[in-house]
């Protein structure tokens, strides 16, 4: 549709003739929908358990489009106005290319099925050590196309390097951020007067974006960028909205104190992790990505994900439920195209070996075994 025009007058100190120029209309394509309702949100800091709130006064925002082509009509994104709209640090990316994007290894087989394509990328090299002590404040937030949560560029105050870190529920540019890996401090020690308070030690570090050992951190702590082991960076907890929380530090161990810290993870799991690992304080970033939703084909090719079809539509050589007239999968259990049973939890249910050695009460009595 042709846009309106506006025709100007001639001035009196021009020619007579007319100026046609387009008007300058505002376009609104993107609206705001209605409040949709999820779970409770979480505090980003603090010591005590999450706070049990009202379902139905959980709600965020989403925004949608106006239906202008078939791919915006049912496309949902997260309102995320807060987000770097530049290019990221180019010194901490590097580009994506081989076989990283086609699901292959590094004899060229396909062991990913259903990847290939995608929009060019560069990887952000994300820091999960944290080992680096001292203030750093928060330049940006940014969105990283590699994973779900965003994340935030960092300035050492002492030296001006950048890093990227994964984001924390909240941070803002601005923040000022540290990490205790390397220890306590030498003025924040004198602070405290040359004893360490469990407390007062808390109450200055325990704080949204700061890095601290599994042993600094209160019980009831809320967690994500969760570490395994000694030395090492971050393993758990790393996507959007995840979180861990510390349940309990256990007493057996060195002498000079706890040797582990157990942890319960977001799907319920309690991990029992070194005293030493790392976790950062808060929740990952951008809670609401699950509810997007991509609204065309074509988006999902632009995440390299290719598409997928159902063994049931192929043909009876291309997959075990092929084949037949109709829908009908040949009477057999749901496997794979290769065989292997797909559903039951057949690979994830623990085999309990049959006990081999089975004593009835009498044979107890009498101190004999019989081999069933």
């Amino acid at each position: 549709m042709l846009q309106p025009r506006i025709l100007l007058q001639q001035s009196q100190n021009t020619s007579c003739r007319y100026l046609s120029i387009r008007q300058n209309l505002t376009r609104s394509y993107a609206t705001v929908a209605q409040s949709v309702k999820v779970e409770p949100p979480l505090p980003a800091t603090g010591f005590a358990p999450p706070p049990t709130l009202d379902e139905a006064n959980a709600t965020f925002m989403m925004r949608t489009y106006k239906p202008r082509t078939p791919g915006v009509r049912h496309l949902r994104r997260p309102i995320n106005d807060h987000l770097w709209k530049g290019r990221p640090f180019l010194p901490l990316t590097f580009a994506k290319k081989g076989h990283g994007k086609g699901g292959r290894n590094n004899s060229g087989r396909v062991t990913i099925r259903h990847r290939g394509g995608g929009h060019k990328r560069r990887i952000r090299t994300v820091d999960f050590l944290r080992m680096v002590p001292g203030p750093h404040t928060v330049e940006r937030i940014e969105h990283d196309p590699g994973r779900s949560a965003h994340i935030a560029l960092l300035n050492e105050e002492a030296t001006g390097r950048k890093s990227y870190i994964v984001a924390a529920e909240g941070m803002r540019a601005g923040d000022v951020v540290q990490s205790y890996r390397a220890g306590i401090p030498k003025d924040l020690l004198d602070s405290m007067g040359g004893v360490v308070d469990p407390g007062v030690l808390a109450a200055k570090t325990a704080w949204r974006g700061n890095c601290l050992p599994l042993h600094m951190i209160p019980i009831g702590t809320i967690i994500y960028n969760v570490g395994s082991t000694r030395g090492k960076g971050a393993v758990f907890c790393r996507s959007a909205g995840t979180h861990a929380v510390v349940i309990s530090k256990d007493d057996e161990g060195t002498k000079g104190g706890n040797k582990y810290v157990n942890v319960r993870l977001q799907s319920g799991e309690i991990r029992k992790v070194s005293r030493d690992a790392c976790a950062t304080i808060g929740v990952a970033s951008n809670p609401n990505y699950q509810h997007r939703q991509l609204g065309k084909a074509g988006r999902k090719r632009w995440l390299n994900i290719r598409p997928t079809v159902r063994g049931l539509a192929m043909n009876a050589a291309d997959h075990p439920h092929g084949g037949g007239r109709g829908k009908s999968k040949g009477n057999v259990d749901p496997v794979s195209p290769w065989g292997m049973p797909a559903k039951g939890g057949y690979k994830t249910r623990k085999v309990r070996k049959p006990n081999k050695w089975v004593v009835t009460a009498r044979e107890r009595n009498h101190g004999k075994r019989r081999v069933k």
